[in-house]
């Protein structure tokens, strides 16, 4: 039974979802643009489970570029209005469209020019007639056995509000980036981070010069203990690195007459790099490719910046 019952509600909200993508117009895009153009922020109001949702659709255009957040129509009335200014525009969910508590903010939002977008299942209600677009968020019918709790149409609110958020974010040219710039904290901060602020520099970073000899070279990989060396020619720009690796193979091969070479004899000539603005899991994934465990972070001119460590980024968890 319960098997069944999990089938009937997700064929439910599934086939509200395809209804809603057949009724995509030009409504959508006059909605978007309007978001796009807005000065101030996108003030999202709704009332119990629209309020719910529309919670999380301020939550998620903040989280993706595009300034927001909820108000509460019942504080609203009790002095949250001071939250509304004349650059906002207002983002209303209610399904029934005659949300009392919604109502009664009309006449603020009308008399501050705020232009209004309303996420409705009912197109032709008093809410909707007040609106600058309305997006008609229908259902046939509720996932609920009897019909009554908000289940499809909270579904049908929730992917619309996901929708336009997307939509502002491509038209933004919103990146991973400024993505990682609103997402500091947790695991999904730590897999956002750029190199920049991961990598070895200044003093830390291990650096000789082309004509260093091996004994300064063997000297600096071990003092700065991250098996490798950039080698900077006398412009400062990268020449190439030489790694524990090489060192090892060197000395089978040459034996002692390795401590009479210079660095420039017998460095890696076309090490890979990364540039500082990229993310940590792309440094990851050079690495894991090249089955390396160190990259030198250089800037456009191939200047050396800093050296990201494999095990820098194992602390990140990024597995």
């Amino acid at each position: 039974m319960s098997l069944e019952t999990a089938r009937r509600v997700l064929r439910i909200e599934a086939e509200a979802l395809g209804e809603l993508l057949q009724r995509l117009d030009a409504s959508f895009e006059q909605a978007v643009e309007l978001l796009l153009t807005c000065k101030g922020r996108v003030v999202v109001i709704g009332m119990g489970k629209s309020g719910l949702i529309g919670q999380k659709i301020a939550a998620t255009f903040s989280s993706t570029g595009t300034p927001s957040v909820f108000l509460h129509p019942a504080d609203a009335v009790h002095g949250d209005l001071g939250m509304l200014m004349r650059d906002d525009v207002v983002l209303a969910v209610s399904y029934g469209g005659e949300t009392e508590e919604i109502i009664s903010l009309l006449e603020t939002i009308k008399r501050l020019g705020l232009r209004m977008v309303t996420l409705t299942g009912h197109p032709r209600s008093t809410i909707a007639a007040a609106s600058d677009v309305v997006l008609d968020v229908s259902v046939k019918e509720e996932a609920c056995s009897l019909n009554l709790a908000p289940t499809a149409s909270t579904t049908a609110a929730m992917a619309m509000g996901d929708a336009l958020a997307v939509s502002l974010l491509d038209r933004r040219g919103f990146g991973a980036g400024d993505f990682a710039a609103l997402h500091p904290g947790g695991r999904l901060g730590k897999k956002l981070l750029r190199v920049e602020n991961l990598m070895h520099a200044g003093e830390a970073m291990p650096r000789v010069s082309v004509t260093a000899k091996m004994p300064d070279v063997i000297y600096e990989m071990s003092k700065k203990g991250l098996g490798m060396t950039a080698v900077v020619d006398v412009e400062g720009r990268l020449a190439g690195i030489l790694t524990d690796g090489d060192l090892r193979r060197l000395m089978q091969q040459r034996g002692a007459a390795t401590i009479d070479l210079v660095v420039g004899d017998c460095m890696n000539m076309k090490p890979r790099t990364i540039a500082p603005g990229e993310l940590a899991g792309s440094a990851l994934r050079i690495m894991e490719e090249r089955k390396i465990t160190s990259l030198v972070v250089a800037d456009a001119d191939r200047r050396p910046l800093g050296v990201v460590h494999l095990h820098d980024l194992w602390t990140l968890e990024l597995f």
